[in-house]
């Protein structure tokens, strides 16, 4: 059986960066947004699709339809050479209108407007509409909709989505649930991100039986308008869309390390990883297992004993060296 997420409980201060420190684990943060101008606010959907128009610069931005028996859930398509919806390229407020334009049906297509970058295609949207604990570097993005699913999938960075609009249901699942998610092909992905071909709602499928051990393990939150949900990076989630229309704010970002080296995306390394490892016989994998958990997964530090000037890539690393470093993996392929 799922359980509930962890909920923020901060005695009645405000919530601050510092509450992230550490955490290891998703967090819901109750009312975060609350006082976003466009929440705060009653408004009818179509009130609302005019207020948040108002901002659009007319910047087209990334949009998926899906067919009406598809039932809103991003995938692949029946012959599994394909995906399950067609790419749209159009501005936020012609989204919105479309969105308006379906409401009163029962049985319409599924509409995605996906990780639109909020300064480019809403600008003014930022004043009135923030977190002021992130750093201003951290790009916010939008994603609009109606009854969508995103599959389970996981980000390499940290994130704070915030309800816009309407309700959301997350369900997420901590990393060593990987093995009973049944991941789709890592370079073949809806929307670029490893997803989870199991249908949540269909726990019975034959095709997928480790299925309940990740929903017993699975973590669940309900939100609405106002509330905020931290995920943690490398956590699973599934993020179900509930209203007709339905919007969300999401912040990604990662922490500066100590040595100031932080790659956009580590899925290269697990690809070349694949390509590296995967095919060894039993006793060379786990040779290579173990020095892997000891120079890159293991807690201690495996320079310890060379002189500083002397550590290589195990010690601080400046640009130069990454380039250096960079080179010579490139010679190694």
């Amino acid at each position: 059986m799922a359980h509930a997420v962890e909920e923020f409980a901060g005695a009645g201060r405000a919530f601050a960066r510092e509450d992230l420190t550490g955490l290891d684990r998703p967090l819901v943060i109750r009312g975060l947004v609350r006082d976003w101008p466009l929440v705060r606010t009653r408004l009818s959907d179509a009130d609302f699709a005019a207020r948040l128009a108002a901002f659009d610069s007319g910047a087209p931005v990334d949009a998926l339809v899906m067919q009406p028996g598809e039932d809103g859930v991003i995938g692949y398509n029946a012959n599994f050479d394909g995906f399950n919806y067609e790419h749209h390229r159009v501005s936020v407020g012609k989204g919105l209108q479309r969105l308006l334009d379906l409401a009163a049906y029962e049985r319409v297509p599924g509409i995605a407007i996906q990780s639109a970058p909020i300064p480019r295609c809403l600008p003014g949207f930022l004043a009135e509409h923030g977190l002021s604990f992130l750093d201003t570097s951290v790009e916010p993005r939008i994603w609009i909709g109606n009854r969508v699913t995103t599959p389970a999938h996981f980000d390499e960075y940290h994130n704070i989505a915030c309800v816009l609009r309407g309700h959301r249901r997350f369900t997420l699942f901590a990393p060593e649930q990987v093995g009973n998610l049944y991941v789709g092909p890592l370079e073949f992905a809806p929307t670029g991100a490893a997803i989870s071909m199991a249908r949540l709602d269909r726990p019975d499928d034959p095709r997928h039986p480790r299925l309940k051990l990740a929903l017993a393990a699975a973590q669940v939150a309900e939100l609405e308008a106002g509330d905020a949900i931290y995920v943690p990076p490398m956590w699973w989630h599934h993020v179900a869309s509930l209203d007709p229309l339905n919007a969300l704010v999401n912040y990604w970002w990662k922490f500066v390390r100590s040595d100031g080296y932080a790659p956009q995306t580590a899925l290269g390394c697990l690809m070349h990883d694949i390509l590296a490892f995967r095919s060894l016989p039993p006793a060379e994998k786990r040779a290579w297992k173990v020095l892997l958990d000891h120079y890159v997964f293991g807690e201690d530090d495996p320079a310890a004993h060379i002189p500083p000037e002397r550590r290589g890539m195990l010690g601080t690393l400046t640009p130069e060296k990454v380039a250096e470093l960079r080179e010579k993996i490139r010679s190694y392929l």
